[in-house]
């Protein structure tokens, strides 16, 4: 069962507020919420649900049990975007959303990414399987980049990789923020 006292005072903290801030959103009085804070009174439903308002979740949510944060992902849970020139393996789901986004990228034989443009980001990119050659704008050559070799880059330019080979490579690039 949900201690409702400990979760009105774990959202309060979550969002920051005071005592007095939260009793300010909702007209009550801080005393009265912190004697519910404290377990040592109970609040009627309207005024449960004005509390979960103002410290911005549904009443549902508020009795819903926090779910753990998944940390650890497997081959179920990745999304795959099959092109022409190469394949990108979405290995976090919702990555998007996050600060960085890991992909797995498989470039085809003598075939290229697709080209990442200019952004406010950094990028990483570690060679798993063969080689690629890191284009941009200002090096239009490449840069070769072989198996067990990283690179790591402002993303200030248009930049791809080139795989100048007959095998196929494998890169894990990550992204921040997230722009595949």
């Amino acid at each position: 069962m949900i201690d409702i006292g400990q979760r009105i005072r774990q959202l309060r903290m979550k969002n920051d507020l005071t005592l007095e801030e939260l009793a300010s959103r909702t007209e009550l009085t801080k005393g009265f919420l912190s004697q519910l804070e404290r377990n040592l009174t109970s609040p009627s439903l309207q005024t449960l649900d004005d509390i979960a308002s103002a410290l911005g979740v549904t009443m549902s949510r508020f009795f819903a049990a926090d779910q753990e944060e998944q940390v650890v992902f497997t081959a179920e849970d990745e999304f795959v975007d099959e092109q022409d020139d190469y394949t990108i393996h979405w290995i976090i789901p919702n990555a998007q959303n996050n600060r960085m986004e890991p992909v797995l990228t498989e470039i085809h034989a003598n075939c290229r990414s697709r080209t990442i443009e200019p952004h406010k980001g950094e990028e990483f990119g570690y060679v798993l399987q063969g080689r690629v050659w890191l284009v941009s704008d200002s090096n239009p050559a490449g840069i070769l980049v072989r198996k067990g070799e990283s690179f790591y880059m402002k993303g200030n330019e248009n930049y791809w990789l080139d795989n100048r080979t007959e095998k196929e490579a494998a890169v894990i690039w990550v992204s921040t923020p997230p722009s595949f």
